[in-house]
Formats: C-alpha cells, structure tokens, sequence
C-alpha cells in the first residue's frame, strides 16, 4: 500500500465509507495543498512583471498577509475557515494562473482577483473579531466578503469601500453614499450576520450537520462559485440568486436531511459533517417547473473547491441527502487519487456508463461507479428502515436502477489491467460491498424494470456512438 494512505483506510474507503482517521487523511492533505497553494500565489506575485502585478498591488498583496497573520495569532480556526473555505479555491487557482501566464499582458480578470485576496483577509480579521480598517475594491456591482455576505454597491464598474471592524460592528463606507453597519456574530451557533440595510446581503448559515460541526454555507454570493466551470458543458444550469421564498424552501429541506442520513447509515451523516462546507445553489435544470419545484435537480462538485457541493434544489429531502451522499463520494474519491494514484489508464472517452449518454473516460467510469455504489446502499438503506410505503417503494426504484448500473460497468474496472495495488483494492472493495448489497434484493418488479433500463441505456449509447 502507499504509505500515504494506510491499508485500513483505503478498505473504507473502498465501501464509500470512511472514518474519521480515513477522512481526516484526505482533508489534510487537502487543507495543505490549499495553504501551499496561497502561499505559492504569493511568490507568483513577487516574481510577475510590472505589468502583471504593479507595486502597489503587491505591496497590497504584503499588507493583506501581514493581515492575515495579525487574525491568526488572535485566532487560527477563524483564519483557516476563510483560507480553507472550498471556494477560496477556484480563485487561488485562476489567480495563480493569471500570474504565471505566458506574455507580458494580464487576463482581463487579473485585477479582480488579486483585489479578492483583500477581501479574504479582511473577512479573516472579521471572522478572528480582529478590529481593523482597510479599502477595498468592489466588482461587478458587490463587495463580496467570504463566508460572511456582501455589500450592493449598485454600480458595475470597480468601486473602492472603506471597511472597518470595531467593537463587533462592521462599517462599510462606500463613496456618496451612507455607510452600511453589520452585526458580526461568527462565533454564534449559525455563524451568520446581519444588518437592517438591504444593501448587505448575509450568507445564509445552515445549521450543522450534528453538534459540534460548523454551520454549511448556502452561497449564492461568492464571484467565484462556478468561475470557469462551464457549467452549460457540464450539464449544470447557471448560477442564481435565492429570493425570501427559496431560502426557506432551502432550510426547511436540510433541516429534514441529517434524519435520512443516518437511516441511509450513519457514516453518511458523518463524511457529510466532515467533508460538505459549502452548499452552491443552481437554478432549476432547464425545462424544468419555473419555481424550481419539479422533480428535475441537476448538481455538480469541483476538484478545486474541496467541500463544496452545487445542486439545485431538490425535490425531496430524500432527494437532498442522496444528492449529499452522490456528491460527496466524488468529494473523496478526488482527494484520494490526489494522494495516491488509482490507476494509469488514458483520458480517451470510450466507456459506457448508464448514467450518461456520452462515452467516459476511465477515470470518469471509476467516479461514476464510486458514487452510484454509494447511492445504491443509501436507497437500499431507506427502503428498509423508511416507514412509510411510498417513501420505500421510491426507495426501492433508485436502489434497483442505481444497483444495476453498478453491476454494468463493475467488469470494465475490474478488468482493467493499469489499476495500481491501491486502485486494485478499492475496486475490490467496491465489488463486495456490491454483492452485500445483493443480500437484500429489491421487489422483483422493481429489479425488472431496472434490468430494462440499462439495457435500453446501453443500445441507445451504442447507436448514438456507433459501437
């Protein structure tokens, strides 16, 4: 085994499941690769050209880590939720880029981004209740503070806000017009903020998953939750802003989650308050209800953004904590494989997967496989422990179509001979935790009409592939 990832927990994982010493593992390395990530950005800075990084804005880019240094003395955890918030992410990694480009001329975004350290440290010396006064510069018509909310400045072009934290109370002072104060309570059990002016615009804070974990993030503010994404190719719908309506739509929905995890298992609840810190809301899917009250749902993670989830909303609580529970998988199959590697097979897109209508590479099969095994158990799960008949038969159905699309695409991974030993066992792994999933069949009905849907599956895919 690597010596990165000891035996017992690549096993658990392999289940799609994970205690806290596996899913400890593949945080750290995750929250080290962000710090060195920062701190790379920082040199990339130092070494630019002129035209890439000015003297002034990196002598910014100084005062803003000698900022944050200053809140992490006074508290580290509070730092560390800002630098390691799953957005910060795509940003640092743009940002980066956007330094170490080739040629002398900055991306038109450039100069956006490195304002946004800025406001990283100053929602960190916020968070640390560090009193301090700095100038900002607002974008695209918001002063975005992460994790916390945003300041309306109704004006698109760049504007500079003077923001100063004080005795709890945060004042931002934007040029011809009246200040704006926001009560700072980060500390309390949602972690949230507040203001009487509707031109801030808090972050909505989740209640934890269990105690003791943090609140999850519903944004729908930060500029960069599906920057550079393209979410249209992915079969994502884009970006929206949620109204009074939807975010009680939203709460009312999670507050029914944590329940349907833990009959989904317990370890789902847990790898849930472990790993999601962030929730990005999508519109509704297109050709779906208009309020986004169908069953339709769409969702998404990114590599970058460790911990973040995007998914519209969905239907069901059921639906809800599935979506957590597919998601995430993908969460720590890509923290894993950053870890050690799972396999040496190429990227060509020649596979079939009955969840998709296109050919995967073998990366993508391997993902695909973690996440609807899990899926498979979740449904399983709740169709034996729900109640209710209608509640257990829906749960039936998604068990059988999620199981019978494992089992289709289980012999192309197993057969694969560029799996490493570490990718051999957790695919192993994968295989007999299907074949547990077996000693609990689903009505034969619903076992049929699964069967026919993969197959219907895999002849339109062989027709629309010409293979």
């Amino acid at each position: 085994m690597s010596a990165a990832v000891p035996e017992g927990a690549l096993r658990e994982l392999g289940r799609t499941e994970g205690g806290a010493e596996a899913l400890g593992l593949l945080v750290r390395d995750q929250h080290t690769r962000r710090l060195v990530l920062l701190r790379a950005l920082l040199d990339a800075a130092a070494d630019a050209p002129a035209s890439l990084c000015p003297p002034a804005a990196l002598a910014r880019l100084r005062d803003d880590w000698a900022l944050l240094e200053a809140a992490e003395r006074t508290d580290r955890t509070a730092v560390r939720t800002v630098l390691l918030y799953p957005l910060a992410g795509p940003w640092a990694q743009r940002c980066l880029h956007g330094l170490i480009a080739a040629g002398p001329a900055p991306t038109p975004e450039l100069a956006a981004d490195l304002d946004h350290f800025s406001a990283l440290a100053a929602a960190a010396a916020i968070r640390a209740q560090l009193p301090f006064r700095s100038r900002l510069t607002a974008h695209g018509g918001l002063l975005v503070l992460p994790t916390l909310g945003a300041l309306s400045t109704g004006r698109d072009e760049p504007v500079p806000v003077e923001v100063a934290l004080g005795d709890c109370l945060l004042t931002l002072r934007q040029e011809g017009a009246a200040p704006v104060t926001v009560r700072t309570d980060t500390h309390g059990a949602h972690g949230g903020t507040g203001s009487g002016d509707p031109r801030w615009l808090p972050v909505l804070a989740l209640p934890p998953v269990r105690p003791g974990a943090a609140p999850v993030p519903l944004d729908d503010i930060d500029p960069y939750r599906t920057a550079d994404t393209g979410v249209a190719r992915s079969g994502l719908s884009a970006v929206t802003r949620l109204d009074a309506r939807h975010r009680t739509a939203w709460a009312r929905s999670w507050a029914e989650v944590e329940p349907l995890l833990r009959i989904g298992g317990a370890h789902r609840a847990e790898e849930t308050a472990t790993l999601l810190h962030c929730l990005v809301p999508l519109a509704p899917p297109p050709g779906s209800a208009p309020a986004g009250d169908g069953s339709a749902q769409c969702s998404g993670t990114r590599r970058e953004a460790f911990g973040a989830v995007l998914t519209s909303r969905p239907a069901t609580p059921a639906f809800f904590a599935s979506t957590l529970v597919h998601e995430l998988q993908h969460t720590k199959l890509a923290a894993l494989a950053a870890l050690t590697p799972l396999h040496h097979e190429d990227g060509a897109p020649r596979h079939f997967a009955p969840w998709r209508s296109d050919p995967r590479p073998f990366d993508g099969l391997l993902q695909g496989a973690y996440s609807h095994i899990a899926l498979a158990d979740y449904w399983q799960r709740l169709a034996l422990g729900a109640d209710r008949l209608a509640v257990r038969d829906q749960a039936w159905a998604e068990h059988a179509r999620t199981s019978e699309q494992v089992g289709a695409v289980l012999p192309v991974l197993a057969g694969s001979g560029a799996l490493t030993r570490e990718g051999r066992v957790l695919v192993n792994e994968m295989i007999s935790m299907y074949h547990r999933l077996a000693d609990s069949p689903p009505p034969p009905g619903h076992r049929a009409r699964a069967a026919s849907y993969v197959r219907t599956a895999r002849m339109i895919w062989r027709q629309r592939n010409a293979t």
